[in-house]
């Protein structure tokens, strides 16, 4: 009896680290974008997503990213990731973020669209670079539109 308690200890154990729900480092210049096949080389730009399930598809842009949610069932995403434009590299959570579109600031599909962290910085760059600001709502149904 005792041995069927570790086994079903163990087993838990493997389930719950089977499902983790969390981001997975891009390996720029090695991994792929799900949506386009195209190599992720852009550090300011790339973007990620994460299944409930914690399966990850990874994007070179986040217009990448926003194309793939109209063929994916979005109810089984847990988290939508893009890299911070101040920070290259670091994911940040696209559902809070403020993403500017400015044709200053290229972007590797061409949408010129860079994700940031606080409205504060996306303001800041948009008085030096132009372009408009959208929260992720907004920035659904700009892309969408067509």
């Amino acid at each position: 009896m005792q041995t069927l308690k570790h086994y079903s200890t163990l087993a838990l154990l493997l389930l719950f680290l089977s499902c983790n729900i969390s981001p997975q480092p891009i390996n720029y210049g090695s991994d792929g974008c799900h949506f386009c096949k195209m190599t992720i080389v852009d550090k300011v730009h790339a973007a990620e997503i994460v299944t409930k399930k914690g399966k990850i598809y990874k994007f070179d842009a986040t217009e990448c990213m926003v194309n793939f949610m109209n063929e994916f069932d979005t109810s089984e995403i847990a988290l939508y990731l893009s890299n911070n434009y101040t920070q290259p590299e670091k994911l940040i959570d696209a559902t809070k973020s403020t993403f500017l579109i400015s044709k200053n600031i290229p972007s590797p599909m061409g949408a010129f669209l860079s994700a940031f962290e606080t409205k504060e910085r996306a303001e800041n760059t948009q008085l030096i670079k132009g372009g408009r600001l959208y929260s992720w709502t907004q920035l659904l149904a700009h892309l969408n539109k067509d």
